[in-house]
């Protein structure tokens, strides 16, 4: 088999990437080690950032998105038993986010894949990619009993933090760095009325915890717990006391409970894997970077990676400019790293750290209200949140 690029993972990252490039008349094949079922059943952000929604237009996947996805102009900071509004759209410049699930976002690309009869291949195991940095790099994969060879101009690793791409790049020439939290974080979806039309953050002595929402009758809700913990540690009673003790009363007192349909724990940490390129080997999405739930960066920062990787194909194959492709790396780091800046910040802003000493809980304290007193605090959180310019 033989195409142009090969990608490798079938997650949103790497469908979106093979969409646009089809659309613009550049062959891709994606590899993917799960069943669609699988890859679907993933319950992960639904926020939206200003450019990412774009991308899914100019991919020609952004009509349900429009139509079922909701904008949010704004979102609340909960703290010290008030709800505080940051204005997205006055302090962005008039931009805003999309809260619109991954889920949902990944089954319009697959539909948009399908119909264009883009080559998805599930169920590929023990994929590797080969010679990188040659001209002429290939991937392997095994369908049964029998290994499959496709040839291609460029690999694309698209397949998340534990995927083989990253692990492809020789260790003398990767530098990774990473930052694990001491804490998790534990998800429920419910089929429930939100408890806000905007998502709530809310920093509280017992602990972190976010009011988020799929839909108008799907909410998901979080809350920080000890890494120690497990999912059998928390029944749903136990869950939604704990969560209406992080919140304002008024909050608290109007929150529609119910069974959960998935709950999970989610661990958290920052990485960056650098650089994000070796030989014809690309980088992109959680392959190479990884970011606290916290601001919603993870799947946005992919997109960025996926913009310009998309413009550097482009170049590349319609007018032989191969500058995007040289300058991918540090391009996407550029924007990578200002992403970790924010999830950091944004984490360490309203979480309780089991370690902190009475000096760095006043400096917590002093940040946000900090926060709500200065415009240009409040401009620079608005203004990371819905994404900055690609």
């Amino acid at each position: 088999m033989k195409t142009q690029v090969c990608i490798i993972g079938g997650g949103p990252s790497g469908l979106m990437l093979s969409q646009l490039l089809h659309l613009k008349g550049i062959d891709t094949v994606v590899l993917e080690k799960h069943s669609r079922e699988y890859v679907l059943a993933r319950i992960r952000a639904g926020v939206l950032e200003h450019g990412f929604a774009e991308l899914m237009r100019e991919a020609q996947c952004g009509e349900r998105m429009d139509r079922e996805g909701e904008i949010h102009d704004g979102f609340f900071i909960s703290h010290d038993g008030v709800l505080d509004r940051v204005d997205l759209q006055k302090y962005s410049g008039g931009s805003s986010v999309v809260v619109y699930g991954q889920t949902e976002l990944t089954r319009d690309l697959y539909e948009a894949r399908d119909k264009m009869n883009g080559v998805v291949i599930h169920n590929a195991d023990d994929v590797k990619p080969h010679d990188l940095t040659s001209d002429a790099p290939f991937v392997t994969y095994r369908e049964g009993d029998e290994i499959v060879r496709i040839d291609c101009d460029f690999v694309i690793g698209a397949d998340g933090f534990h995927g083989v791409s990253r692990k492809s790049i020789p260790r003398d020439v990767l530098t990774e760095y990473e930052k694990v939290y001491p804490f998790g974080w534990l998800g429920v979806l419910s089929r429930t009325k939100p408890v806000s039309p905007e998502l709530i953050y809310a920093k509280h002595e017992r602990g972190f915890a976010l009011c988020s929402l799929r839909s108008q009758v799907l909410s998901r809700y979080y809350i920080q717990v000890p890494l120690t913990d497990t999912v059998e540690d928390w029944s749903d009673d136990a869950f939604w006391a704990e969560l209406k003790r992080r919140l304002p009363d008024e909050v608290g007192a109007r929150m529609e409970t119910g069974p959960s349909i998935e709950k999970s724990i989610a661990p958290l940490r920052s990485f960056v894997a650098e650089p994000m390129r070796y030989g014809n080997l690309f980088l992109a999405g959680d392959a190479a970077h990884i970011v606290p739930p916290t601001g919603a960066r993870g799947l946005n920062s992919a997109a960025s990676d996926i913009y310009y990787l998309y413009h550097a194909m482009v170049a590349h194959y319609k007018d032989g400019d191969d500058s995007g492709l040289e300058n991918y790396s540090a391009k996407a780091l550029a924007r990578v790293w200002k992403a970790q800046r924010f999830s950091w910040w944004m984490t360490t802003l309203l979480h309780t750290f089991p370690d902190s000493i009475p000096y760095d809980q006043k400096l917590q304290q002093t940040d946000l209200e900090y926060l709500f007193s200065s415009e240009a605090a409040l401009s620079s959180l608005a203004e990371n949140y819905v994404g900055l310019p690609f």
